[in-house]
């Protein structure tokens, strides 16, 4: 089967009910970004970072997968499928896709601050001060903050260059190193940005652009790809 590899951003996930900071100016629900996605920000006020992201990982619980999602779990049917998301929550593996790599981390995980290899998943929505890891440190939440390395990304390199058919959706590709992973895609291969805000990447070859909501556009790509793949069968 032909590999599908999809970038998602948080335009999916707007589509169910998720806050996005990508348009509000530096502002992510009220809170200025260093204060509630930096390290710095968690050593000044671990509190106000740790009510930030339970108030986040609540609202992702009551969110529902919308049909952009589902479109791309039922691409399984036909494709090897790998969805690299910069996104935080579980909508993609919640609609049915199982080959998933998170860029920025989890909102349902949190990690040790002293060893960033204890990972856990968290029951339920809070992390509290004083829930500590197995070497007694406290958790934080099992995000990449800005300023972090994304410890994924060799990892979403290594299957980019794999891909038959490269799919952008709701990114505006303005966040690294996310962004730059359209520039490991081989040039023969089909690539499709599907955005209200396309970038201007003229220097890309092969490249379709598809200025719509994420799931409007996703309908239209994945016929196009389903299409294309039974033409070369």
């Amino acid at each position: 089967m032909k590999k599908i590899v999809v970038l998602s951003g948080a335009g999916i996930s707007a589509e169910s009910g998720i806050s996005t900071f990508r348009d509000s100016g530096g502002l992510w629900e009220g809170h200025n970004i260093e204060d509630v996605a930096t390290p710095e920000g968690w050593r000044r006020n671990p509190e106000l970072v740790l009510d930030f992201y339970n108030q986040r990982r609540k609202q992702a619980l009551f969110a529902k997968p919308n049909i952009g999602h589902t479109v791309l779990a039922q691409l399984e049917q036909d494709f090897h499928v790998t969805i690299i998301t910069q996104n935080v929550d579980n909508l993609h593996e919640r609609a049915g896709s199982s080959h998933v790599i998170h860029l920025h981390g989890e909102l349902s995980k949190v990690r040790s601050t002293i060893d960033e290899s204890l990972i856990y998943e968290l029951d339920g929505w809070e992390l509290n001060p004083g829930d500590l890891c197995e070497k007694g440190s406290q958790l934080r939440p099992h995000i990449v903050w800005f300023g972090e390395a994304v410890p994924m990304m060799d990892l979403a390199i290594k299957h980019t260059q794999e891909a038959d058919f490269f799919i952008v959706v709701g990114t505006s590709l303005v966040v690294y190193p996310a962004a730059g992973l359209l520039s490991f895609v081989d040039n023969h291969i089909p690539k499709y940005i599907i955005d209200p805000n396309l970038p201007v990447l003229d220097h890309i070859p092969n490249l379709h652009y598809f200025p719509k909501s994420a799931t409007e556009g996703l309908a239209i790509v994945c016929d196009i790809i389903r299409s294309n793949n039974l033409r070369k069968i």
